[in-house]
């Protein structure tokens, strides 16, 4: 919710102010939390916030990152059942909010136990600074009706502002050229398959894409150098034809857990200099590849 929305909902948020009256809250707390009720000051027009012993995280695993999501960690350290209806996550690194992949849904959270709430994330924006901090908005159901109640949430692995640089730096380079894995051959066992990597130079920018780095599933072989593929490939400012590079690829290990459990073992890390400044990008290869990806590295290594 935009945060205009917000104020323009004060009024309505006072009216749920007795959802927190049998709520045991102390002294105000990092998830901003007050003394007494934790009902709002009706003088001065103070929004609800989470009961005492209730904290939030903003957190993105493994698996979150090709679809690029994250989770929204609840933990209910107060003595009372919390029924969680819409979630959202205000941060100015982001255009918008991030709200619930799964609209609609309801999650109950028990006395000692927590839920996590996965949350579509926006496009960044990359007119905002790296260090913002993320506000979550969970709408709580009681007896007495439902509020909106807002906290300060920590980012405890850290994954905004390594977000927010690496994308907005992907901006950039999209000036000079875009880039996408465009297709897979498979190999027989012992020997490399090969990937695809498509770079289609706009005509506008330059940049360079200095290499691609290995992943904790696939490798490029011997032609590893300091654990990437390099490359080293110019783009000019009047470049328009698209560069198709062809990446020796074998598995890292032969591990069938490796393939079953994995969430990251396709997205590349993609060393570029954008702007003379240089750092990574990430690179997915799709759920298409992917699939043939893994199905070739179980054939490759004997599976089943």
């Amino acid at each position: 919710m935009p945060r205009a929305r917000a104020r323009r909902s004060v009024a309505v948020l006072l009216a749920g102010a007795l959802l927190l009256a049998g709520c045991a809250v102390g002294p105000t707390g990092t998830n901003g939390t007050r003394g007494a009720s934790g009902s709002p000051d009706a003088t001065s027009g103070v929004a609800p916030t989470l009961p005492a012993g209730v904290t939030v995280e903003l957190v993105q695993l493994r698996a979150d990152v090709a679809p690029r999501q994250a989770q929204v960690h609840v933990t209910n350290g107060s003595d009372q059942t919390l029924t969680i209806g819409e979630v959202r996550v205000e941060d100015p690194r982001f255009e918008g909010p991030a709200t619930r992949v799964v609209a609609g849904r309801t999650s109950t959270v028990p006395a000692g136990r927590s839920v996590d709430v996965r949350v579509q994330l926006p496009d960044v924006d990359c007119s905002a600074p790296e260090d913002g901090e993320p506000e979550v908005m969970l709408e709580l159901d009681s007896a007495s009706g439902r509020a909106e109640m807002t906290a300060s949430a920590t980012d405890p692995l850290g994954f905004v502002a390594p977000l927010h640089e690496r994308e907005c730096r992907e901006e950039r380079l999209t000036d000079a050229a875009a880039l996408a894995f465009t297709g897979f051959q498979e190999s027989a066992p012992g020997e490399a398959a090969v990937l695809e990597l498509t770079v289609t130079p706009t005509g506008e920018g330059e940049a360079t894409i200095a290499g691609v780095q290995a992943t904790n599933l696939l490798d490029f072989g011997p032609a590893s150098v300091d654990g990437a593929y390099p490359l080293d490939l110019s783009i000019a400012a009047s470049g328009t034809e698209p560069i198709v590079v062809e990446l020796p690829l074998v598995p890292f290990r032969c591990d069938p857990h490796a393939v079953q459990e994995d969430k990251r073992g396709t997205i590349f890390d993609v060393r570029v200099v954008v702007e003379g400044e240089p750092g990574e990008i990430e690179l997915f290869v799709g759920d298409e590849l992917r699939g043939r990806i893994l199905s070739w590295v179980a054939a490759w290594c004997g599976f089943g």
